[in-house]
């Protein structure tokens, strides 16, 4: 499929490109060429000009006033001398129409058409010409025509041989693009084969995490069904596991809209968040998830560096309370009793200010060939990180990203096996000016 796409796509810059380079040699053909005729055209206009100067006009009789004429053997040199192919030809038509006089050695037979902006005639052996006739007066009165004309070939050879220049060129050319067509095409698909390769594999982990609790329901149901006498006991343990995967299927089930939310959507409320009150509030509240596993969780919150003493973040609370929340619970999940997880907020040295929050754990560690894939959905580590804490869904830290980056932060991480884990999260801060005029004002409430 993506090798057909790439090919159309491929095909389509050449045949966009051979469309535009025909246009841009057809106009430059054609300006060419008439830039040519009409540089010959002038050359013919300015020969008449001259030759009429030389002609040698004179009247009929000594009485001046009777009519002019004129003198043939005074004015035109004679033609018996023989001439190249190119030269320009003259001749000499009367008033009448009727030939007089030729520099050709064959008289053609090409009717008398005055016109100043010249033409081209076709003879009889296919030679073409490109001629400018013009009329002759002196006094008043007309002498006759002098016809110019000049080979067409002047104008014939050097645009054969600029066509076949502009083939040859416009033939590389196409071959050019349709490589470069051709490797464009391949990294213009690139991205789209991943995204297709990473939906596949999203679909495959979506499917395989439904369909495990959906059989169990399954088979438990059955099992429940199928006691001829049953027993009350019996059927509240079925039901208590039954329970127990509806839940686990219902935050499956959250997870992936929140996710198809984020990637439409993005962050939908921007509000001013207090992060020292939000870490408080989520260590907490998870204090007891810990204890019940003799994990100590810790809390340590610098001072901030900024004038006003506060650490004032825009986006979602509830989203940046998620991602504290599946940060801690990350630790807590691969975390051995008798550990501890160190939660910092601190404000980092750069301007504009960032807050820097950082999820420490003495775990069981994440190996550094699997660091660069954590966050993606669905990913697994290696089998002893799985055994050590349970396993999950694998979107934890994928929510995480995805809120992390609907705020412009960023989230790295950083672990060795054996040796704990840390996630240090990014978020910049709110000026302080900004921050106070976000930040909702109570209005006291006067006693009745």
């Amino acid at each position: 499929m993506f090798q057909e796409t790439r090919q159309r796509l491929a095909l389509w810059y050449t045949m966009v490109t051979a469309v535009l380079l025909l246009l841009f040699a057809s106009g430059f053909y054609i300006y060419v060429r008439s830039t040519l005729i009409e540089r010959i055209d002038d050359t013919l206009s300015h020969v008449a000009e001259v030759v009429q100067r030389s002609l040698v006009i004179e009247p009929l009789d000594t009485m001046p006033d009777h009519p002019l004429q004129l003198n043939l053997e005074a004015s035109f040199r004679n033609n018996a001398d023989s001439v190249e192919d190119d030269h320009i030809d003259l001749e000499w038509f009367s008033a009448t129409g009727e030939l007089l006089w030729s520099t050709l050695s064959d008289p053609i037979a090409v009717p008398l058409h005055p016109n100043l902006n010249g033409e081209t005639v076709h003879l009889s052996d296919n030679q073409l010409l490109r001629q400018v006739t013009e009329p002759i007066r002196a006094g008043g009165q007309l002498l006759g025509y002098l016809r110019v004309s000049h080979p067409w070939f002047e104008v014939t050879k050097p645009t054969r041989q600029l066509v076949r220049d502009l083939a040859l060129g416009m033939v590389l050319v196409i071959g050019a693009v349709a490589t470069v067509g051709w490797f464009l095409s391949g990294l213009a698909i690139a991205p789209i084969r991943d995204s297709y390769q990473r939906l596949k594999q999203f679909t495959a982990d979506a499917s395989h995490e439904l369909r495990n609790p959906i059989a169990v329901i399954q088979t438990n149901v059955q099992v429940a069904l199928s006691e001829p006498e049953p027993d009350v006991q019996f059927q509240q343990n079925q039901l208590r596991v039954i329970e127990r995967l509806t839940r686990r299927l219902g935050r499956l089930v959250d997870d992936l809209l929140f996710l198809a939310r984020q990637d439409s959507n993005g962050l939908a409320r921007q509000d001013t968040v207090d992060l020292d009150e939000l870490v408080q509030e989520v260590v907490e509240e998870q204090q007891a998830i810990a204890a019940e596993k003799s994990i100590s969780l810790n809390l340590q919150i610098q001072p901030p560096l900024r004038e006003d003493g506060n650490y004032w973040v825009m986006g979602d609370r509830d989203q940046l309370m998620r991602l504290l929340v599946n940060l801690i619970s990350n630790g807590i999940q691969y975390t051995s009793a008798q550990g501890s997880i160190t939660l910092t907020l601190q404000q980092t040295r750069s301007t504009p200010p960032h807050f820097q929050i950082r999820v420490s754990d003495t775990g069981v560690g994440i190996a550094e060939d699997a660091l660069p894939y954590i966050f993606d959905r669905f990913y697994r580590v290696d089998p002893a990180r799985r055994h050590a804490g349970g396993g999950g869904a694998g979107l934890g830290l994928a929510i995480a990203r995805a809120i992390v980056e609907n705020h412009h932060g960023q989230i790295d991480v950083e672990s060795e096996p054996g040796s704990g884990t840390s996630f240090i999260v990014s978020l910049p801060g709110q000026r302080a000016e900004a921050a106070l005029l976000a930040k909702p004002v109570a209005t006291p409430v006067k006693p009745i």
